[in-house]
């Protein structure tokens, strides 16, 4: 079930992650802590290889922390089994990746619907979502497209509108403009603030663009594993 938009709260507190090699303890991620409400935006910064990336996928709780906590809607989603955890994932967070990751062989429509499959079929109400939330990105005359018939611009906004589709509390964008030209990534940065404050949703980006992070309403830096 998903939460009201009052409820989009998301607490970290301490998290720590390393990576250990044959030789040496990588320290990634060092007491990082954040406190985000609904319609927060914050941009995250750095240089490559400062671990923005990693903690973008502890917060989409695809890895796990060495330590710390994560509460999402006051939930610790590391506390969940297996098979709640993807339940709670595909409720409660949406993903906008620098590559879109659209399946090539089905429409727009039926891309902006994956999430919905999770359950084994979608319900009425969430095509229709569907449908709107295509409108909603610009593409009313796409719905029956397949990927390699859009451009880049087009096929990161079916991105978004995947994104959104069951009303996620948290929505994680790792370089949602990267591989876009600057009008392009110009246009896609104002969608995304805008479909995101509409649904009250907390938006975290992970960017390289100036732009991108001075639209946010916070930005941070990861340095030395820390957010400053």
């Amino acid at each position: 079930m998903n939460e009201s938009k009052a409820a989009h709260h998301l607490v970290v507190s301490n998290l720590t992650k390393s990576f250990s090699g044959s030789t040496q303890t990588l320290d990634v991620l060092q007491d990082v802590s954040l406190e985000l409400s609904a319609g927060d935006s914050v941009a995250i910064v750095g240089p490559s290889g400062s671990g923005k990336s990693t903690l973008l996928q502890i917060l989409g709780t695809l890895d796990h922390p060495n330590s710390g906590t994560v509460s999402i809607n006051g939930i610790d989603p590391f506390e969940l089994d297996e098979n709640a955890l993807a339940q709670f994932r595909n409720q409660h967070i949406g993903f906008v990746f620098q590559d879109h990751h659209l399946l090539p062989h089905l429409t727009v429509l039926e891309n902006v619907l994956v999430p919905a499959l999770a359950s084994g079929k979608t319900s009425k109400d969430q095509v229709t979502r569907g449908h709107e939330l295509i409108e909603s990105v610009g593409l009313a005359d796409r719905h029956d497209h397949l990927p390699g018939e859009l451009s880049g611009g087009e096929r990161e906004r079916v991105a978004i509108a995947r994104s959104l589709l069951m009303n996620p509390s948290l929505i994680l964008a790792d370089e949602p403009t990267g591989n876009l030209d600057r009008a392009t990534a110009e246009s896609i940065s104002e969608l995304l603030l805008e479909l995101q404050q509409a649904s009250g949703a907390i938006l975290i980006a992970v960017t390289h663009s100036d732009a991108l992070a001075s639209a946010m309403k916070e930005r941070k830096e990861l340095v030395d594993g820390q957010l400053v």
